[in-house]
């Protein structure tokens, strides 16, 4: 790009209000008015669906500083789940996992006879027990399938909820319980953690002790998960997701090469977030202790303290929000220091991706982009 070029780039960059979730081959986009999801399918065609922006019509109470952060926080969640599940079903994802292994390699034997690229299929050596065996298979196949026809909606929703419920209580614990009640542990071998005589003081390591645990937790849990294929290529699509969004701020085209000259670590990320969340959430549990000892004159057990820990989760969300918001808005000492965690975690769930990835992450942006830019803070 020449000097003129550059110039004219720098005059049209923006920031925007669009953001994105990495899906099961593909990925969503967020605009001010349309969602959008862009999915690959198995003949490697995009298939594009779009759909009004969940919250754009709410009351304005709803968009106050804090409060619209519970709410954005509850759509990105709910939004994301619906699309993660569309874009399982447009990939063929779900077929491929329904599939058993030997169905999967008679139907590559018989593409394979089809074009001439394999052997010739060695069903002609099959003996009759085979055929016994395989057609009690079918029998079976067919009466599994009747049974799940006979389910119906409302139990498959049962089963659809009580599996979301179960990953929250998981959540819950390892986030919530576990940290508080790990300190507790400690303070019998090691009393000095208490012993200072100075509450303030006590709560305050109490506090980092738990966020440090819980960011050890989510690291762990990010680094372990990026080892999967699936998800090593879902990630890769979060590196599209980035990217593309960094190249329409730039006032570029959204071209496949300007997309890939971008960075791929953007300081709205959703991994950010979660980062950003944690470190409130240490600076907000540091008033927990002071705070009941001065109104009630009682230390909180570890259950009351998480049931508070809890109440006060909507609060955090709000506030964390508010600061990743400010971060992708504005490029200062500030921003990049409250950023600067986040983009390090970014380094084991955003890879760089492949140039048909950045074609689904461009085709479900173009969708969202609206054309009286009211995405533009």
């Amino acid at each position: 790009m020449n000097l003129k070029n550059q110039e004219e780039a720098r005059a049209c960059a923006i920031k925007t209000s669009i953001g994105g979730q990495a899906l099961m081959e593909g990925i969503m986009m967020r605009g001010p008015k349309k969602t959008a999801l862009a999915v690959r399918n198995t003949k490697g065609e995009i298939v594009v669906e779009e759909f009004e922006t969940k919250g754009a019509k709410r009351p304005k109470i709803c968009r106050w500083p804090v409060i619209r952060g519970i709410f954005g926080y509850i759509d990105s969640m709910t939004v994301g789940y619906k699309a993660l599940m569309r874009s399982a079903e447009l990939s063929g994802l779900e077929d491929l996992i329904e599939e058993s292994p030997k169905k999967k390699k008679q139907r590559e034997d018989v593409v394979s006879k089809v074009t001439g690229e394999e052997t010739i299929l060695e069903a002609e050596t099959v003996t009759p027990a085979e055929q016994t065996v395989e057609k009690a298979t079918k029998e079976e196949s067919k009466e599994a399938t009747k049974e799940e026809e006979k389910l119906p909606s409302w139990v498959l929703n049962v089963m659809m909820i009580a599996a979301v419920v179960i990953a929250m209580v998981a959540c819950l614990f390892l986030f919530k319980w576990l940290p508080i009640q790990l300190f507790s542990w400690l303070t019998i071998p090691f009393p000095f953690l208490q012993a200072t005589g100075n509450e303030a003081l006590n709560s305050l390591i109490k506090s980092v002790f738990e966020g440090v645990v819980k960011i050890l937790l989510l690291v762990g849990y990010m680094a372990l998960i990026s080892l999967m294929k699936d998800i090593r290529r879902t990630f890769m699509y979060h590196g599209a997701e980035h990217k593309t969004i960094f190249c329409y701020e730039a006032g570029l085209e959204l071209t496949v090469e300007n997309v890939r000259k971008q960075r791929r670590f953007h300081p709205r990320c959703g991994t950010s977030f979660l980062i950003i969340m944690l470190l409130v959430n240490i600076f907000v549990s540091f008033f927990i202790d002071p705070i009941t000892l001065l109104i009630w004159g009682i230390k909180l057990n570890v259950w009351a303290r998480s049931l508070v820990s809890l109440a006060l989760l909507p609060l955090i969300v709000g506030v964390g929000y508010e600061l990743i918001k400010m971060a992708g808005r504005h490029d200062n000492w500030f921003t990049r220091f409250i950023s600067a965690p986040g983009v390090l975690l970014q380094h084991i769930t955003v890879f760089e991706p492949t140039d048909d990835m950045i074609e689904c992450a461009i085709s479900a942006v173009k969708e969202v982009i609206p054309n009286d830019g009211s995405d533009k803070w």
